[in-house]
């Protein structure tokens, strides 16, 4: 009897979540990566964080990365409040902060999190043999809203032979790195100042990925130009 006791009473790891559907895994891993995009918090001892903390408000500094991860979070049903604040003296300045209400937070992190690791995961795994043309599809879905987050939220570095970006994040310039060969474009990795820049060459490379990253009428272009009304409706508001 003792002995079934202790065998009762063996710790047993929790139950990994069930993955989730592609729609679903889309929409959260390109939020995960906008927000690993957005500039790092600073605590009160005015240190940056070294990785994305989501506790407190999503910040940027575009307005249209701000209105896509709005956008993503509506369509995963969690609410979210939009707020801006306006700074700088002769270089005006705009910051967009998303807020999740306190009773929603835990689906929020919980979503982030699995879109990022099971998002990950499909990118930078080799290809599965015999993979479904259903995964094949959601796998490219995946690196094109990796470039998209990078291309609204990131650093643009973008020069007349090379379109780039700017990330303080490793994990997501390898995950670049890796949507773009799935892409069939071949792109570039290399360390800036306090920053990796992942770019790919102008031309047939570059009007591939933005053809992979166009988003439909009224939302906002991976290069921050409207496709459609400059206000849709439902657009959140300061």
């Amino acid at each position: 009897m003792a002995r079934e006791s202790i065998l009762l009473d063996r710790f047993r790891p929790p139950v990994p979540p069930p993955p989730l559907a592609w729609p679903t895994l889309v929409d959260a891993f390109e939020a995960a990566c906008l927000l690993r995009c957005a500039p790092a918090p600073v605590d009160p001892g005015r240190r940056r964080c070294a990785e994305p903390r989501p506790t407190g408000p999503a910040e940027f500094n575009r307005q249209e990365a701000a209105h896509r991860m709005w956008q993503l979070l509506d369509r995963l049903d969690v609410p979210v409040r939009h707020e801006v604040a306006v700074g700088g003296l002769r270089r005006r300045y705009e910051l967009h902060r998303l807020w999740v209400p306190d009773g929603h937070r835990h689906r929020y992190l919980t979503l982030l999190a699995a879109g990022w690791h099971q998002g990950r995961r499909e990118l930078l795994g080799g290809p599965a043999p015999g993979a479904s043309n259903t995964r094949r599809t959601g796998r490219s879905r995946l690196a094109g809203a990796a470039w998209r987050s990078a291309l609204l939220a990131g650093g643009r570095h973008v020069r007349r032979h090379i379109l780039g970006v700017r990330l303080a994040d490793r994990d997501l310039a390898a995950v670049l790195i890796r949507s773009a060969a799935l892409l069939d474009v071949p792109a570039l990795l290399r360390p800036g100042a306090g920053c990796f820049v992942v770019s790919v060459a102008d031309g047939p490379d570059r009007d591939r990925i933005l053809a992979h990253t166009t988003l439909p009428a009224g939302s906002v272009d991976p290069t921050g130009r409207p496709t459609g009304p400059a206000h849709p409706a439902g657009r959140p508001t300061g």
